[in-house]
This record gives C-alpha cells, structure tokens and sequence, in this order.
C-alpha cells in the first residue's frame, strides 16, 4: 500500500534544509527549473498526450480537456511564469514593522514560510508547476496532489523539476507528487497534520468541499466562482457585450470566468438581442428567466434554480433580468461564490453602491472578471484565487504563502 506519510517525512527534512536559503539560491533554482522544462518540452509533451488519450477514451469534455492540455506554447509560457517569479522581490525575512517597548525590548515582525504545504488540484498541470514554484519562491517545501486525469503530465512535470533543484543544490524533496491518485491516500492527506502545515484545495466545488469538511489540516478555501455581470440602466451597451463575452468565452474553464449574467430590465429588450448575436459566434447554450425568454424566444433555455447556482465551466451561461441594482446585489448575495463580480454603468453612485455592498474578492466596474488573476494583478503566478476571509483573500501568491514571526531582542528584561 502507498505510503504517504514518507512524503511527508521527507517534506520535514527538506523544510530544515530550506531554512534560510538566500534569495539568490532559490532564484538560481527557479531558472534551473525554467530552463529544464523548454529542454524537456517534448518528453513533457509526450507525458500529455497519453493523459488526453484517456481523457478522450473516458469521455471527457473538450472544456475539460483544454485544461489538461500541453502544447509547446503554453509550456514556454509556464517557462516564463516560472521567470517572472525570479524578478518578483523576495518577502521571506522582511521586518514589516518595529517597535521598541518602554522596557527597552525590540520588537521586529518579519515574514517568514508557511513551512510545508500541501495542494490538492484537478486536471490542469500547468498547477503542478505554478504551485511548486511559488511555494519555493516563498521558501517553502510542497506535497502535490493532482487529479488522475494528469497523473503522467504531474509525473513528468515534477520529475523535470526535482532534477533542476538537484542540480542547484536545493534538497529535491523541496518539490513532491502524491503518485497514488486514489481517494483514500487523497484522505490520508488531509489528516497530516504532524508533517502539513497548511493545505490549499483547487479545483471545483465538489473537490473544496471534500477537502474543507474531511481535512484535519487547516485549510485554505480557493475558487469556485460562479461569477456574474449586471448591466446597469445607464451602461454602454457595446462595452457591456465586450466584457460579457470576453469574461464568457475567452477561456470559460476558468474560475474567473462569467457564469450569470444580471440585466436591468430598462434595456433588457435592446441589449439581449445583441449579446446573443456576439455569443452565437461561439455556441454559448443561454439558460434564462422568463422575460429573458421573451425576448430571445425559444432558443433560450428556461432556467431553474440550479442553473442561477452553477458554475458552467464550459459555453453555457444563465440570464435574469432585474428591476434594478438592489435585485442584482441580492441575487449575487444569494447564488454567488465571492469570487469575482462586476458591474457595468455609467453611474457613480451605482458604481459605488455595487463595489460597497457586493461580498467578493474582486469587484469590478466597467471591466471583466477574467483579471482576477495573481499575473494580472502585478503578483507574479498564484496558487490560486482564495474565497475566504481568514488569512488570504483573492489571488494567492508570494505574500499569502508566507506567516509572520516576531523576534525580540533584550538585554536581560523579565517580568
């Protein structure tokens, strides 16, 4: 039987050996690991194509398959992700704030690891890379555990990368896979706290809630985002068709992608005709209360309760029309994952009243919900997008993988 606890024996001792590792170290190891995956690009992409021949053998969906998708592109830009962590200033050791007190003791809080981490994600690989890295960045030790739709990619992938951080003299056991993808080692996990410090689920609602009700381990939540736009009265109605169908269609496996879309019913009549023209293009199946039924007649879907609460991850998309902005704040407050939500108006007021009352991560006016994103916000890569309010919120990178540690310096104070 797999024996998980090893990894985690083996993430202890490389925790030790990872305390305080220069900056100037774990970037050398980042652009060992960069430079490693462009020369291995065939044998990775090899690796992908026997999981995408099983996705395909096993009925998987094309939205689906996307995401476990390698080519040579998206593996040069994995590459340069991996770089532009390098640049990224290293927190691990920073003094946030001082203070000396009356008694004359220094107080210095400072940024330090999380210590060992443990991810749990579904079928896309790129994770695998986008995890490892920022963890060792952050100057921590991870357990990986991906889905068995990517086992062959993860293997390689991880393989690849313990190979670059050997070769920098950093312990490989800094970067390890769970190899056995079934669900009781994936439980085992969960219950690890002598060697976990933390574990971060990403994938889909089914795989959070497992994880947040069976781990032992704290937890941070991250990212189901059934996200949505409201157009307001007052909207520019071209700019609201761009941002609907970009948040929809750009990539809609994605978790900051645009599931529900909120419309005021003043130009309900003038602008759903036009966003169907603009989403027809790409076959998006449209679910819709029944005045959005009214409106765009019987190619609409009539949508039900379970549609407003769904997270598509694929070109399908729900409709309500609504008398005005209150309605649409309650129904994000109703269906809505607080993940990423945005409004689009030419109204102050409502631009302000929807950003004050909307409980979500990202909040935006007048622009798409896809830039919720650690590269997008200038964060370098992310673990991903945290839900939660405890600790993290929104895009997780470098600075959400760290803790704090205060150090005290005296000269023989007592109480």
């Amino acid at each position: 039987m797999y024996d998980i606890t090893l990894l985690g024996q083996n993430a202890k001792r490389a925790e030790l050996e990872m305390t305080g590792i220069p900056a100037a170290l774990k970037n050398q190891a980042l652009g060992a690991i960069a430079d490693a995956l462009l020369e291995n690009t065939n044998a990775i992409i090899a690796a992908n194509k026997e999981d995408l021949q099983r996705a395909v053998k096993n009925g998987m969906s094309q939205a689906m398959q996307d995401r476990l998708l390698l080519n040579a592109v998206r593996i040069q830009a994995i590459s340069t992700s991996v770089r532009k962590l390098i640049e990224m200033e290293d927190i691990v050791g920073a003094v946030e704030e001082g203070v000396v007190r009356p008694n004359g003791m220094q107080i210095l809080r400072t940024r330090v690891p999380l210590g060992v981490i443990g991810i749990i994600f579904e079928s896309r690989p790129n994770v695998t890379v986008d995890a490892a890295t920022l963890c060792l960045k952050a100057g921590n030790v991870v357990i990986l555990r991906g889905g068995k739709e990517a086992i062959t990619s993860n293997t390689c992938l991880v393989n690849v990368m313990r190979g670059a951080l050997e070769k920098t003299g950093l312990p490989k056991d800094a970067v390890q896979l769970v190899e056995d993808t079934s669900h009781e080692v994936a439980e085992k996990m969960m219950q690890m706290r002598e060697y976990l410090d933390v574990l971060i689920p990403r994938g889909g609602a089914g795989l959070i809630r497992t994880v947040v009700e069976r781990a032992s381990v704290p937890v941070i939540e991250t990212g189901v985002g059934n996200c949505h736009v409201f157009v307001d009265a007052s909207a520019d109605l071209d700019m609201a068709v761009n941002i609907v169908d970009n948040g929809k269609t750009q990539r809609p496996s994605v978790c900051n992608a645009v599931e529900s879309l909120l419309v005021h019913e003043s130009l309900a009549e003038e602008f759903l005709p036009l966003l169907q023209a603009r989403l027809e293009q790409h076959n998006v199946t449209l679910h819709g209360c029944c005045a959005t039924k009214k409106i765009l007649g019987d190619s609409v879907l009539a949508a039900t309760e379970q549609d407003y609460a769904t997270e598509y991850l694929g070109y399908e998309m729900s409709i309500r029309v609504v008398k005005d902005i209150d309605e649409a704040i309650a129904h994000i407050a109703k269906y809505g994952t607080k993940h990423s939500e945005a409004i689009v108006t030419r109204s102050l007021e409502n631009a302000k009243k929807f950003q004050q009352r909307v409980d979500a991560a990202a909040v935006y006016v007048n622009a798409s919900t896809r830039f919720t994103d650690g590269g997008e916000f200038g964060f370098g890569a992310e673990i991903g997008i945290s839900t939660q309010k405890l600790h993290a919120r929104g895009p997780m990178a470098l600075r959400e993988l760290t803790t704090v540690k205060y150090l005290i310096n005296g000269d023989g104070q007592i109480r």
